[in-house]
């Protein structure tokens, strides 16, 4: 990938922008709610209450001697980056290792009683038992063969919505009124790449748990359903990560949503049971899934699979900014160029929540710039599609 000094990495420490607001309004939000989930006792409080003053105004802290991934952390940047203020090393970094220490506050990794409890699993049910997602299986319902193809891609697509964390943090703000749309479209290519009859394997890295992961499976099981693809392997997170990030215990919610739902959704759900039962559909959690690192930096092991596959799909935008590297890129970039580094076919399915962005013509970035300054790059109105074969 070319490091160019017009693609500065994006750090936090811009007073207006972006990422210093996620750094200084949002993770304090996100801590606030976690604290108000479960009965946590006084050492998490204290813990909890350490973690919103070392990373409103302090600086990165050390993870324990004793925690299990301390050498991983430390050879992905903790290392160097230990003592530093939060706001001034990359924001990609930053904005990892806070949930990682969000996780450590509140004894997920234990030894003790909360160890292994999901402290975002109450958003997370409750987003995937409202009448929202009551609605959307519903609506499955209506769908005819020739619409399955372009809807279900685009709830895969437009399901990026949902994400918690962004949600969270705007408690109170006004809903946006910009109509959304796609900014670049790559969607004949991506279903080239997965034609009537294959047989190849589909990688999906997914993004968000709840009613994003449900289009995902949904889109997965229409694949193996009509055979366009052979096998599918699902990317998930290895623990609880960015709010919404979806892990294993959220596939099986979903799943559990679909079979107890009515319709054409029982019938999805019957189809990745038995997938999953059969290997069709297999289930990943990766260790470098949660790390704070691009996948320019993927270890061996993943670049092998990834490189086997007929096409792996990245959902999201935080594995956008992974994916192309979190960078301030001219928005005009090529998209196969930041992708080269990439070992096989790859698509992009993301809306607009974070600055980085490349792939646009001149003309919709223009365009999008006319209509709404720079709001357009986190609104979450926006999407793309974007494909490097």
């Amino acid at each position: 990938m070319p490091h160019s000094p017009s693609a500065p990495v994006i750090l936090g420490n811009e007073p207006g922008s972006f990422p210093r607001s996620v750094l200084a309004e949002r993770h304090p939000a996100i801590i606030r709610q976690v604290r108000e989930a479960f009965p946590y006792g006084p050492a998490q409080h204290r813990a909890l209450d350490a973690l919103l003053a070392s990373c409103t105004k302090g600086v990165v802290e050390p993870l324990p001697g004793n925690a299990h991934d301390r050498d991983r952390w430390e050879a992905w940047g903790l290392a160097q980056y230990a003592g530093r203020s939060w706001y001034d090393v990359p924001w990609l970094w930053s904005e990892s290792y806070f949930y990682r220490q969000l996780l450590h506050a509140v004894g997920y990794f234990g030894p003790g009683p909360w160890q292994g409890i999901d402290p975002f699993r109450p958003f997370k049910l409750a987003e995937l038992d409202s009448p929202e997602t009551d609605q959307e299986l519903s609506a499955l319902d209506a769908l005819s063969v020739d619409d399955q193809d372009r809807s279900l891609l685009h709830g895969s697509l437009w399901g990026n919505r949902a994400d918690l964390g962004f949600r969270l943090s705007a408690t109170g703000a006004g809903t946006s009124d910009a109509a959304p749309g796609l900014v670049a479209d790559d969607s004949e290519t991506l279903w080239s790449l997965l034609p009537p009859s294959g047989a190849g394997t589909l990688c999906l890295i997914a993004d968000n748990a709840g009613r994003e992961l449900i289009p995902d499976l949904l889109l997965i099981a229409h694949l193996l359903d009509r055979g366009r693809i052979g096998r599918a392997v699902l990317h998930l997170k290895p623990y609880p990560y960015y709010v919404s990030d979806a892990t294993t215990t959220d596939v099986l919610d979903a799943l559990g949503r679909l079979t107890g739902a009515r319709g054409a959704a029982v019938e999805y759900g019957r189809i990745l049971w038995s997938a999953l039962t059969d290997g069709r559909l297999s289930l990943r959690a990766h260790p470098f899934s949660a790390a704070p690192l691009p996948y320019e930096d993927m270890p061996g092991d993943l670049r092998a699979e990834l490189a086997a596959a007929a096409l792996t799909v990245v959902k999201g935008d935080l594995n956008y900014r992974r994916l192309v590297g979190d960078r301030l890129w001219a928005p005009t970039t090529p998209f196969a160029d930041v992708t080269a580094h990439f070992p096989g076919p790859v698509a992009a399915l993301r809306t607009l929540k974070s600055d980085v962005i490349t792939g646009l013509d001149p003309e919709t970035e223009a365009a999008l710039v006319a209509a709404e300054g720079q709001r357009w790059r986190t609104g979450g109105t926006h999407a793309l599609i974007q494909v490097r074969t």
